[in-house]
């Protein structure tokens, strides 16, 4: 269990890191050859919790950033961005990009040509700038308009199950015409509740409903939906113990059991309070792999670890000498990844 063992678990890492131009966040490309993660995740300096040194200042910077990223890689980098539109898109109009309209407004027109207009020239957008991975659309149902969130940022299509299917599902065509590989959120559904899972536990148990699962059956079903992002969540009626990112309930029983998914499952960022305020990083990584998990994702954004990836490889190898996660797992979780990646142009 040398080398080898160590950069499959690589590949279950996705991270953020700090600097914009190449030069800024040298150390971090030089990681890249003797870490090989899975993918790193770009925000701008405006984070839910908190200003960050962000990744984003033009379209030509972000250009030559990506670029270095990959040349950097032993393999070929997942570049993953939110960018679903309104007010959740890390390419703003004040670093001179197109301003793109949210969810809720493509919802509430209900026009599928705009819909899909808009979502061309998003991810033409992505493509330009070297980006290949948009942590949208945004699957949640708007159940709660009183939600800080999801409601309260505009970033769901619609109360109406179908809506958000067809709108979403035009969305995530749109992005593979150019090319960009798409993750449905936030698994098995964000958009009941009343409080914000970056600031804290989140407990759905009285106000979601199944019906928060027909978009993700119907992307699933059109063979549409790439990747998912999970919940940090507490749904007690599924599992009494454990938020979803955390749950093999969820995860395993709920997503891939029950609705058959077989892509990649990534973690929504285990940093945010939800997750960072209930368990130590070692036991955060170990439970969302056992539930499974195939990449977890540190946005590294609320308390900065220039090292996390080599911490949550660290971690992980631990757990595999101790015969707490198998190689056949980790085997697992690297196939759904290299078979995603294969479909990066």
């Amino acid at each position: 269990m040398g080398d080898t063992l160590n950069a499959k678990l690589a590949q279950m890492v996705m991270v953020g890191f700090r600097g914009a131009e190449p030069d800024e966040c040298r150390a971090f490309l030089d990681s890249l050859a003797e870490c090989p993660i899975a993918g790193v995740w770009l925000t701008d300096n405006k984070s839910p919790m908190g200003l960050t040194h962000g990744n984003i200042r033009s379209p030509e910077q972000v250009r030559r950033l990506t670029q270095a990223l990959q040349n950097a890689s032993p393999t070929p980098l997942f570049i993953a961005i939110d960018a679903e539109g309104g007010q959740v898109i890390r390419l703003e109009e004040c670093y001179g990009f197109e301003a793109f309209p949210s969810a809720r407004e493509l919802g509430e027109r209900d026009d599928p040509t705009f819909t899909r207009s808009s979502a061309e020239r998003l991810a033409r957008l992505l493509a330009e700038c070297g980006i290949n991975f948009n942590f949208a659309p945004v699957l949640d149902l708007n159940k709660n308009p009183a939600n800080p969130i999801i409601a309260g940022k505009h970033r769901a299509f619609s109360a109406d199950t179908q809506t958000v299917a067809r709108h979403a599902a035009i969305f995530v065509e749109a992005h593979h015409r150019a090319g960009i590989l798409c993750a449905g959120k936030h698994f098995p559904g964000h958009g009941s509740s009343s409080t914000d899972s970056h600031h804290g536990l989140v407990d759905v148990t009285q106000t979601w409903g199944e019906d928060e699962l027909i978009p993700y059956q119907h992307l699933i079903a059109n063979g549409l939906l790439d990747a998912v992002l999970t919940a940090h969540v507490c749904l007690r009626q599924i599992d009494p113990d454990l938020p979803a990112t955390l749950s093999p309930r969820v995860v395993t029983g709920l997503l891939r059991e029950r609705l058959g998914f077989e892509g990649v499952v990534f973690t929504d960022d285990l940093n945010m309070g939800a997750i960072q305020d209930h368990y130590p990083l070692e036991r955060a990584v170990e439970l969302c792999v056992q539930a499974g998990a195939d990449v977890v994702l540190h946005a590294n954004v609320k308390h900065y670890d220039p090292d996390i990836a080599r911490r949550t490889v660290a971690i992980l190898r631990q757990l595999v000498e101790s015969g707490r996660l198998t190689e056949q797992r980790i085997d697992q979780s690297n196939q759904r990844t290299a078979a995603l990646r294969s479909r990066i142009r």
